[in-house]
C-alpha cells in the first residue's frame, strides 16, 4: 500500500460545491460594486473605524485560521518530527487559501486602491510603518507557499523534471515559510499599539499584544489541522486516512501554548492592575470571561487520557481553541476599540456576505483540489480488503 498523497477523485461539481456557488457570485458583484462606486457603496467604514470586518476578521482571524501550514512547518522541518508530515499538503493547501483572500482583503479595504502598485516600488516605501513590514512578509509569504505546494501540482502534471529542480532548493523555502509568518504575525498585534488608550484596557498591551499574537496563531494553526481533519475524517465515513493519534500528539503541544497563553494574559492583567475592568459586569467583561473560558476548557478537558483519545473531544477542544483565539483577535481588533467623537461601525449585509464569499470560495476551491491533486494522505482500505489479503 503507498503511503504517498493522492487525489481524492470523485465529481467536481458536489453538494457543496453547488450550495456555495451563489454565495460567491455575490461575492464577486459587490466587490465589483465597490471598485467601481467606492467603500461606502458597500461598507459601514468611516473616518473613525478605517478597518472593520474585512480585516478584523478576513485577515487576522483569516490569517490565524490559515497557520496551520505554518504551524506543521515548525513541527516536522524545525523540531524534526516526522511523523506530523502526512498532515503537511492539507494544512499548506488552507494556509495558501487563508492568506491569498487575507491579501484580496487588504486590497477591496484600501480606498485608493489603485495607488497600490506604488507599494512595490522602492523609492515609495515606507520602512517606519509596522503596515508595511506585515505587506512586505505576507506578499512573500504567499508566494512562498505557492512553491511549497507547487510539488503536488508537478507531481499531477508528471513533470519529474521541474519537480527534481524545485526540490533541490526546497530547504530554502521552507526556512523562509517558517520564519515569514513569525514576523508578520507577531507584528499584527503591534499594528493596535499605536492606538493607544482607544483599544480597551484589558486588550491593549504595549509589551505583549506582539507575543499574544503569535501564541494564537500557533494555537490557531494546529487547532485547525485537527478541526479539518477530523471533518475530513466524518465526511468519508471511516474510510479517510486515521490520523487520530498524531492529532493526540498534537493536542500535547497545544496545552503547553495554551497554558503559556493564559498565564502571560492573566500575568499581564495582574501585573497592570486590571482585574476591575474583568469584573466590571459590562460587554468587554463578558467577551473577557468568555475568550478565557473557551481556551481553558480544552486545556483542563483534554488533559484526561481518555478524552484525549476520543474523537469528538478532540474536534470539540480544537473548536473551542479556535473560537477562543478568533475572539481576541476581534476583540482587540474591532470589539474593544473605541475611536471616540461619537464614531460607531457595524459591518452592513453587503461587507459581510463579501466576508462569507470569502470562505465560501476557500471551501469550493479545497474540495476541488483534493479531488484533482495528490494532497490527502492514503485512504484506508475496507476491512474486508484486509481479510481477504490475510
Amino acid at each position: 500500500m503507498s503511503h504517498e498523497p493522492h487525489a481524492m477523485g470523485g465529481k467536481l461539481l458536489s453538494k457543496p460545491v453547488v450550495l456555495f456557488a451563489p454565495l460567491i457570485l455575490l461575492c464577486a458583484i459587490f466587490i465589483f460594486k465597490r471598485l467601481i462606486f467606492g467603500l461606502g457603496s458597500v461598507s459601514d467604514l468611516n473616518g473613525g473605524y478605517p478597518w472593520g470586518i474585512w480585516i478584523a476578521f478576513d485577515l487576522l482571524i483569516g490569517t490565524g485560521f490559515a497557520c496551520g501550514g505554518w504551524a506543521l512547518a515548525w513541527a516536522v522541518y524545525v523540531f524534526n518530527r516526522g511523523d506530523y508530515h502526512p498532515l503537511v499538503r492539507p494544512a499548506l493547501l488552507c494556509s495558501l487559501f487563508g492568506y491569498s483572500l487575507g491579501g484580496l482583503s487588504i486590497t477591496i479595504d484600501v480606498g485608493r486602491y489603485w495607488n497600490l502598485p506604488y507599494f512595490y516600488i522602492p523609492g515609495h516605501f515606507n520602512v517606519n510603518s509596522v503596515l508595511f513590514e506585515t505587506a512586505v512578509c505576507m506578499t512573500i509569504y504567499i508566494g512562498v507557499m505557492a512553491l511549497e505546494f507547487a510539488p503536488a501540482l508537478l507531481e499531477r502534471l508528471g513533470w519529474k523534471v521541474a519537480l527534481h529542480r524545485l526540490n533541490k532548493v526546497m530547504f530554502f523555502i521552507i526556512a523562509l515559510g517558517a520564519l515569514l509568518p513569525t514576523m508578520h504575525q507577531s507584528s499584527m498585534g503591534s499594528l493596535m499599539i499605536a492606538a493607544g488608550y482607544k483599544v480597551y484596557p484589558l486588550w491593549q498591551s504595549y509589551e505583549m499584544l506582539p507575543i499574544f499574537s503569535l501564541l494564537t496563531a500557533f494555537i490557531m494553526g494546529f487547532s485547525i489541522v485537527i478541526f479539518e481533519g477530523s471533518l475530513m475524517q466524518a465526511s468519508l465515513r471511516g474510510a479517510g486516512p486515521n490520523e487520530k493519534r498524531l492529532f493526540s500528539k498534537l493536542i500535547g503541544t497545544l496545552s503547553v501554548l495554551l497554558a503559556l497563553f493564559l498565564l502571560l494574559r492573566i500575568g499581564e492583567i495582574s501585573w497592570r492592575e486590571k482585574w476591575h475592568y474583568a469584573f466590571a459586569g459590562d460587554f468587554y467583561s463578558l467577551m473577557f470571561w468568555l475568550e478565557l473560558a473557551l481556551l481553558a476548557l480544552p486545556l483542563l478537558i483534554l488533559r484526561l487520557p481518555r478524552l484525549r483519545h476520543d474523537s469528538r473531544c478532540l474536534f470539540l477542544g480544537a473548536l473551542s481553541m479556535l473560537l477562543g483565539c478568533a475572539l481576541w483577535r476581534l476583540s482587540y481588533s474591532l470589539l474593544a476599540f473605541n475611536p471616540g467623537n461619537g464614531y460607531h461601525y457595524f459591518p452592513t449585509g453587503e461587507e459581510l456576505l463579501i466576508s462569507i464569499g470569502f470562505v465560501a470560495i476557500e471551501v469550493c476551491a479545497y474540495i476541488l483540489l483534493i479531488r484533482l491533486l495528490p494532497i490527502i494522505p492514503p485512504l484506508k482500505r475496507p476491512a474486508r480488503h484486509e481479510a481477504s489479503e490475510a
